[in-house]
């Protein structure tokens, strides 16, 4: 009875599974022969009474590089002239690292003025409140 237990393992909408096991299973997913973008995982199992369940999992493949655009967000709404960032970055080279493009340049975030400035003012408060200036004897 044990033997009629079975793990079928496919990918997105395929009608052969890539994998049959026993359960339990390890089994380690190799992605790199699957195109970058949404996958879905779909697991049949069979008990020892022959009822199937299924279960899926969606997942995403990114095995090229990373893709970063600065200056454009989906769906939006734009006119005239826009400047616009493009970096694309991975880890081709696990020997190597490439300090151009590694990373995207972003401007500083309008929170970190506003900490800045007002670190800067509670530092002048604090200085002009307790400056007793020059003495003279």
């Amino acid at each position: 009875m044990e033997n009629e237990r079975l793990i079928r393992l496919y990918i997105d909408e395929e009608t052969a599974p890539f994998a049959e096991f026993v359960p339990p299973v390890k089994f380690v997913l190799d992605t790199t022969r699957l195109p970058d973008g949404p996958h879905t995982l779909r697991i049949v199992a069979r008990s020892t009474s022959g009822v199937e369940g299924l279960r899926t999992v969606p997942f995403e493949v990114r095995n090229g590089p990373d893709i970063h655009v600065v200056g454009l967000d989906p769906d939006e709404v734009v006119d005239g002239r826009m400047p616009i960032t493009i970096n694309a970055y991975g880890s081709e080279r696990a020997d190597r690292f490439l300090v151009t493009g590694s990373e995207t340049p972003k401007g500083i975030p309008s929170w970190v003025w506003a900490l800045v400035i007002a670190f800067i003012g509670f530092a002048l408060f604090y200085f002009i409140l307790f400056w007793e200036g020059p003495v003279i004897a």
